[in-house]
């Protein structure tokens, strides 16, 4: 998983931009990408259970850690209520 995180920070690096597409599994012992699925999905478990944006919150702040953006950078275009999601990060 590490060689992948590192392939979406250096295309973020090269653009300005990068994508990402996660499914979301809440509720779990801790925070961390666990695989990538057929499509190109990024399987990630959260802590949070998906209540009043907790979730979306922890995820947000997880991203600007390990891909080491601002919290303002990130954005979820789609899926804030669903555990499928698709973010854009911008710096």
């Amino acid at each position: 998983m590490e060689n992948i995180i590192n392939k979406y920070i250096e295309d973020l690096k090269q653009n300005n931009m990068v994508t990402l597409k996660i499914k979301v599994s809440p509720k779990m012992s801790k925070i961390e990408f666990k695989k990538v699925l057929e499509d190109g999905t990024l399987k990630l478990n959260i802590r949070s259970a998906p209540e009043k944006g907790k979730a979306n919150k922890e995820i947000i702040a997880y991203l600007s850690k390990i891909l080491n953006v601002s919290k303002k950078d990130i954005e979820i275009i789609s899926g804030e209520t669903s555990p499928l999601k698709l973010i854009k990060i911008t710096i």
